[in-house]
């Protein structure tokens, strides 16, 4: 059964905010933090496993695998990105089941022709408003529980234009959506437009260096959006944080620099707690040297 929080949260009305995941030793630094919920995010995830770009080359069985380790790992519900549904109607309803077999509280289901391409890249093309409607109507039925929330995106703000995207939300509302998600919108403006229009939740997507501006929570809050997710946040920062030690290594020598993360605290974060409990246990006594 479907994690109930996300559904819990939406109906209190109380904005959230959700931090993107990219690998397994993001999550378990979520858990120390303390959420409880975290997003999989297609591009970030498809990054670190495979170092390809999020444009529809990894597979649904890759990105399932994927979204299984993160539950496995994380203490937060997930909510999983889904792409297009990687292809038609019975594509749609084999990764809705999956995804909700693999644990995940919410998948999120795109307009974009499949193989689909990052929404704040460009050369993006989004399929017929009637193609969409039929596919969440699917994803939908296709539930077990209904704590499994379907989140709609539209990309069509950059190649249709704004009317557009708010046609496309009031038909993907109307077709039984439990979240619409505008993607890639360009102003607080259009943000606050949107947020204006519809009584159901819209989820905002604070993408570091795309084309959506990224104001203070609170301000996101006073916008009208239900919660916000930041897809990108933790990934940029670990490069950056990556690239400088490589630096200071390579021009410098420097091993072990300032503020790097507690060697054996992380050690517990990972579970080795657990196996040394186990090797005392069950394992022999290493044998004395004589």
């Amino acid at each position: 059964m479907a994690n109930p929080i996300l559904r819990r949260k939406l109906a209190e009305g109380k904005f959230f905010v959700v931090p993107g995941i990219q690998d397994m030793i993001t999550a378990v630094i979520a858990n120390k933090v303390g959420f409880d919920l975290v997003y999989g995010t297609g591009y970030w995830l498809t990054a670190s496993a495979w170092g390809l770009p999020d444009a529809g080359i990894a597979t649904y069985t890759e990105m399932k695998n994927r979204m299984e380790t993160l539950v496995r790992t994380s203490n937060a519900a997930v909510i999983a990105d889904g792409d297009t549904g990687y292809g038609g109607l019975l594509n749609v309803h084999h990764t809705v089941k999956g995804y909700e077999a693999a644990g995940v509280t919410a998948i999120q289901l795109e307009d974009q022709e499949f193989p689909k391409k990052c929404g704040h890249t460009p050369f993006r093309r989004v399929i017929p408003l009637e193609d969409m409607v039929e596919k969440i109507k699917v994803a939908v039925a296709a539930r077990e529980s209904e704590d499994f929330l379907v989140i709609a995106r539209t990309d069509a703000r950059q190649s249709e234009g704004l009317d557009a995207v708010m046609r496309r939300l009031e038909a993907y509302d109307k077709a039984g959506a439990h979240v619409l998600f505008p993607e890639a919108l360009e102003s607080e403006e259009e943000m606050a437009k949107a947020c204006a229009a519809f009584d159901k939740p819209l989820m905002a997507n604070m993408a570091n260096g795309g084309s959506t501006p990224i104001p203070l929570a609170s301000v996101l809050e006073e916008i009208g959006y239900a919660y916000a997710i930041y897809p990108s946040l933790t990934s940029l920062v670990a490069a950056t944080a990556i690239e400088k030690s490589l630096r200071d290594l390579k021009d410098k020598g420097i091993g072990e620099p300032d503020g790097i993360f507690n060697f054996k605290e992380f050690c517990s974060l990972i579970g080795f707690d657990e196996v040394w409990e186990f090797e005392k246990t069950w394992a022999p006594a290493p044998s004395q040297s004589k």
